[in-house]
């Protein structure tokens, strides 16, 4: 397990898919706001459920989020598009409504960071956020990232075309904490 101050970074367990796919995925204006396809319902147990894993799969990550005390599963973080040859991947992360507001999307940040670039020797990594998405902007910024553009009206969210952020963090302007996550298990 990687960890954070709050949170912890693990394999996801097939008892969390179910979970993530309610709280998450079915959660409609969530899912239109998170993905850029367009919510489709998906039948329970599926494999196409996105926080079904494919083990084989090297270019993701993917995480399941858990409060360090107590174990609670909070949500699904992945490093995604992980691009071997340029050494640059993509970080997204959903948190589940009981867990939004309590700091732990800038120690999600933190830690794909240290995964990514001390884990897996990375150069680069990029966040793609919808403009009006706070949260997701105050995390990436707390943890360095830098805004690099605006992509205006690039995603097509519940009727109308909204702007998206790009922020960008390379592995010589990371900060991480003094202490770095530790990825003691």
């Amino acid at each position: 397990m990687l960890r954070g101050d709050k949170v912890g970074l693990r394999a996801r367990h097939e008892d969390d898919i179910p979970i993530l796919q309610s709280e998450l995925y079915d959660d409609v204006v969530n899912t239109s706001r998170s993905v850029s396809q367009p919510w489709r319902p998906i039948t329970p147990g599926s494999k196409d459920s996105q926080f079904a894993v494919d083990d084989k799969e090297q270019g993701h990550a993917s995480f399941s989020v858990v409060e360090l005390v107590g174990g609670t599963l909070v949500g699904a973080a992945t490093l995604w598009g992980i691009d071997n040859h340029s050494r640059s991947a993509h970080i997204g992360l959903g948190l589940r409504p009981s867990a939004r507001g309590k700091g732990y999307g800038t120690d999600v940040v933190a830690v794909l960071c240290h995964y990514g670039f001390v884990v897996r020797g990375l150069h680069r990594l990029q966040i793609e956020t919808l403009a009006d998405n706070a949260a997701m902007l105050r995390s990436a910024e707390r943890n360095g990232f830098v805004r690099e553009g605006v992509l205006r009206s690039a995603a097509w969210v519940m009727g109308e075309f909204l702007d998206e952020v790009l922020l960008g963090l390379l592995v010589q302007e990371w900060k991480p904490d003094s202490k770095g996550p530790d990825s003691k298990g």
